[in-house]
């Protein structure tokens, strides 16, 4: 009888954990470009090619190892204890791991000054290739700047797609033009 009563109370704790009788949660949609409208494509490209460098894992996700080797990578080893606060700071979901989002929300916090001067956090904002001082959050003497710059984000946004294609384009030719090269070279090579 108590066997059945613990075992009965085993399942309920399970069915708990793993959400049964509760409807299927949504995936949230994600777009880095239209939540942190302060950086540009570029940078928000740079921050995505450093976090797909240290989620070794390849799980999209930065867990506590990974953002280890991650600070020691960038010379600025932490504790245990400091690691799992840092993480702690940003996460959202309370998963124990770093998500892109997340990680981008690092740098947006340390652009606002929301992050205490000694923490690790601001440690791997300033250690990363965003200048968090120039590309923070603008000043109030700023305001009207910042409001006729909301209004052109959209064209911002595309040039900086157009410049992307064209970046593309001159690579493809330049390969072009390399392999007429070698061809060249080859025939007289061959013939």
């Amino acid at each position: 009888m108590a066997t059945d009563e613990l075992a009965e109370k085993l399942h309920r704790r399970l069915d708990l954990q793993q959400g049964a009788g509760q409807p299927p949660r949504q995936p949230r949609v994600f777009n880095p470009y239209t939540e942190f409208k302060e950086f540009s494509r570029k940078q928000i490209k740079d921050m995505e090619q450093m976090f797909k460098r240290f989620d070794s894992g390849k799980d999209g996700f930065i867990d506590l190892m990974e953002l280890k080797m991650m600070m020691e990578k960038l010379g600025a080893p932490q504790t245990h204890l400091g690691l799992k606060s840092m993480i702690r700071e940003v996460d959202e979901d309370y998963d124990g791991k770093l998500s892109f989002r997340e990680f981008l929300l690092i740098f947006h916090r340390a652009a606002a000054g929301e992050l205490q001067e000694e923490s690790g956090l601001m440690a791997l904002a300033r250690l990363s290739e965003i200048d968090v001082s120039t590309e923070g959050v603008r000043g109030a003497r700023e305001f009207f700047e910042a409001k006729a710059q909301a209004l052109s984000v959209r064209s911002k946004f595309e040039e900086e797609l157009r410049e992307e294609q064209e970046e593309k384009k001159r690579m493809e030719e330049d390969r072009e033009q390399r392999r007429a090269a070698f061809k060249e070279l080859q025939s007289t090579f061959c013939s």
